[in-house]
C-alpha cells in the first residue's frame, strides 16, 4: 500500500474520460510508439499459417463497402434539393478502379469509381476506370466517380468524357469519421460537382481576360447539364500560365464577400497597402487583364457557397 502511494503518476492517454455534456468535434485519436525489437528463439517460432480469408473484408475494400452502402442509402445531392438516387448497388468482383455498380431509380445503369481515403483522386484512376466501364457488357450509361478531393487534371478528364455521362461527386469528410456519422437518409454525404462556366477573350491591346458566368451542374430530374448563376460562386482563382501540372492562383476573387470580408478583411488583418483600385475588381467575376504565358493555358478553380470545388483548363488560341 505504501508503495503504491508513492510510485510515479502515469497519465493515460487512451483511456479518456468520458464528459456527457460535452459535444467532440473530431475524430478519435490513437498513441503509437515504435515497438522494441525482439527475436525468438528457433523452438519458439510458430510455423506458417494459412491466410484468413477475413481479409477481402478489412481495410480499403471495408471502407469502399462502407462508402457503397452510404451512397445507397443517400444518393447524391445536387442543386435545389435535388438528389441522385440509386434503385441498388452491388460490388463489381473482376475490376479494381470500378468498386461497384448498379441502377439509379429510372434503370439506368451506373458504375462507380470512388478515390483514396487520404489523397486526391488522381488522372490515372480516371483512365483507367473509363477503359474497365468501356469492357463492361452491357455498357453503363453513368459512371460516378466519389472523392474527398479531385486532382485538377482528374477532374478536367472527368468533364471532358464524351460518349457516357461522367459525374463528380463531393465526400463528405464526415466519412472519414464513422463514429461521428448518423445513420440516417438524409445524410448529405455526397455531392455533384460542377464545372465552370468561363469565358475566356482577347482584349484589343493584346492582353486576355477572363469572366466567370457560373458553374454547370447536372440536373437530376432531367438528366441533363445546365448552368448556374453567379451568385453562388463564393471565392475563385485564376492560373494564368497553368502548367498542367500545380495550380497556381495568381489573381484570386470574392464574389460573395461584404464589406468586412474577403480582401478587405485581409487588408486589415495584415495591416498593410493594397490598391484601392483593384480591390473592387477582385470581388467581381470578371479577372484582370493579363499577358499570355509560356505554356498558353489558363485554369479557373471555383469555390461554391457549399464549399464544393470545381475546375476548368482552357487553352489559349489567337
Amino acid at each position: 500500500m505504501l508503495a503504491s502511494s508513492h510510485a510515479d503518476q502515469e497519465t493515460l492517454y487512451d483511456q479518456p474520460a468520458v464528459a456527457k455534456d460535452k459535444l467532440r468535434i473530431t475524430g478519435p485519436f490513437t498513441v503509437e510508439a515504435v515497438p522494441f525489437p525482439t527475436v525468438l528463439a528457433l523452438d519458439e517460432t510458430q510455423p506458417m499459417q494459412e491466410a484468413d480469408l477475413s481479409i477481402a473484408r478489412s481495410g480499403e475494400s471495408q471502407r469502399q463497402h462502407g462508402w457503397r452502402d452510404e451512397l445507397l442509402k443517400t444518393g447524391i445531392r445536387g442543386k435545389g434539393g435535388q438528389t441522385l438516387k440509386f434503385a441498388e448497388l452491388a460490388t463489381l468482383p473482376d475490376t479494381r478502379y470500378l468498386h461497384c455498380s448498379g441502377h439509379t431509380d429510372s434503370g439506368e445503369r451506373v458504375v462507380v469509381s470512388f478515390g483514396p481515403e487520404h489523397a486526391a483522386l488522381e488522372q490515372r484512376q480516371v483512365e483507367l476506370a473509363m477503359r474497365e466501364a468501356g469492357e463492361l457488357f452491357p455498357r453503363p450509361k453513368m459512371i460516378v466517380f466519389c472523392a474527398f478531393t479531385f486532382d485538377p487534371e482528374a477532374a478536367k478528364d472527368i468533364d471532358a468524357q464524351k460518349g457516357i455521362v461522367a459525374l463528380k461527386a463531393q465526400m463528405n469528410t464526415d466519412l472519414l469519421t464513422e463514429d461521428l456519422k448518423k445513420a440516417r437518409s438524409s445524410n448529405q454525404s455526397f455531392w455533384l460537382m460542377g464545372q465552370p462556366e468561363v469565358e475566356l477573350r482577347q482584349r484589343k491591346d493584346g492582353k486576355w481576360e477572363v469572366e466567370v458566368n457560373g458553374f454547370d451542374y447536372f440536373d437530376t430530374s432531367t438528366g441533363e447539364l445546365k448552368s448556374g448563376g453567379k451568385n453562388r460562386i463564393a471565392a475563385w482563382s485564376l492560373d494564368t500560365d497553368y502548367d498542367e501540372r500545380s495550380l497556381f492562383p495568381r489573381q484570386v476573387f470574392f464574389p460573395m464577400a461584404g464589406a468586412k470580408d474577403g480582401w478587405n478583411k485581409l487588408k486589415k488583418d495584415i495591416k498593410a497597402e493594397l490598391n484601392e483600385a483593384l480591390l473592387d475588381r477582385l470581388h467581381g467575376t470578371v479577372s484582370l487583364p493579363f499577358e499570355p504565358g509560356e505554356n498558353r493555358k489558363v485554369a479557373v478553380k471555383i469555390v461554391d457557397d457549399r464549399g464544393i470545388e470545381s475546375l476548368k483548363v482552357i487553352a489559349l488560341k489567337d
